[in-house]
């Protein structure tokens, strides 16, 4: 079940207009595949963007894990753009082996930003994100150490969450709770978000949608909105363009409640023109696709 912070009645007469996540990180052994799975089986947007790291090529070049679930997702991806929903890909640095492949592959569009003009006729810049991780691009060593102390954490939450249950008690987010204490991880994440929205002001955007450091949030800097989907790692998070152009985070997970509200209002603007089974053997269809016309996933099973 999806839980947002916006009444029910309110969104009664809104329709979903387009769909961004990111991080789901199909081959990560903590990835929520079967909820991404399910959120993406109940919606047919206008536009889905893949915002980056959909596929964990760190953890695949460890040990190649690939339960059914994943070609199921893909599965359903390649059947909403069968059925006319426009599907944008933007990868991370978890994925970033699809930066070798050309602006369009079948049905998926790829590039390294997009720019989404909103139902009220706003332009978002959409990105990953990980080009302005100052440890991803000047230390990556702290960036595969950062990743290793998050799986850590994900993995002793998990552990906690089991008992919590026994208690009867709700589950906890224990990476969020890390992130809101520790000071220098809070510099990181606000310096992150000071550097997006300027990018995106030079894109000459009213704002900026983004994943990379899991963390779902909708704030307005220095007149710029900003927009981070989250993850479906930890979260179970996605944002949402109604019909309206009004935006929202959304959590499939309702007994993780978010900590901010989450929820951009529509502009009263002129509209624009808008534009555990595991196979270690079998690839999955799309990506197989993909394997005949290079060969990235190679280099990632080394």
């Amino acid at each position: 079940m999806i839980v947002s912070e916006e009444p029910i009645a309110s969104m009664a007469c809104r329709s979903i207009r387009s769909i961004f996540v990111s991080d789901v990180h199909l081959g990560c052994m903590h990835s929520r595949a079967d909820e991404f799975l399910e959120f993406l089986n109940s919606h047919d947007p206008e536009s889905l963007y893949l915002v980056g790291d959909l596929i964990d090529g760190w953890k695949l070049r460890k040990k190649w894990r690939w339960p059914q679930s994943y070609n199921a997702i893909l599965d359903r991806v390649e059947a909403l753009s069968a059925q006319g929903t426009e599907v944008f890909y933007t990868p991370g640095n978890h994925d970033k082996f699809l930066r070798d492949f050309g602006k369009r592959f079948g049905f998926v569009t790829l590039s390294d930003e997009f720019v989404h003009t909103t139902a009220d006729g706003r332009r978002f810049l959409i990105i990953h994100g990980d080009q302005f991780d100052k440890f991803e691009t000047g230390a990556q060593w702290l960036s595969v150490l950062g990743s290793f102390a998050y799986d850590v954490l994900l993995t002793a939450n998990s552990l906690f969450n089991r008992l919590f249950k026994r208690k009867g008690q709700s589950k906890f987010a224990l990476s969020s709770a890390v992130k809101s204490q520790v000071k220098h991880l809070m510099r990181f994440i606000s310096d992150y978000e000071q550097k997006l929205a300027s990018h995106a002001r030079k894109r000459l955007c009213e704002g900026i949608i983004c994943g990379h450091i899991h963390a779902p949030n909708i704030l307005e800097i220095d007149g710029i909105d900003y927009c981070n989907t989250g993850d479906w790692v930890e979260h179970c998070s996605a944002l949402i363009e109604y019909s309206d152009g009004a935006m929202e985070i959304v959590f499939f997970d309702q007994e993780i409640a978010p900590t901010q509200k989450a929820a951009l209002p529509a502009q009263n603007v002129v509209n624009r023109n808008a534009q555990q089974d595991y196979s270690k053997t079998e690839m999955p269809s799309l990506i197989n696709r993909f394997l005949k016309r290079c060969h990235p996933l190679r280099l990632i099973r080394r």
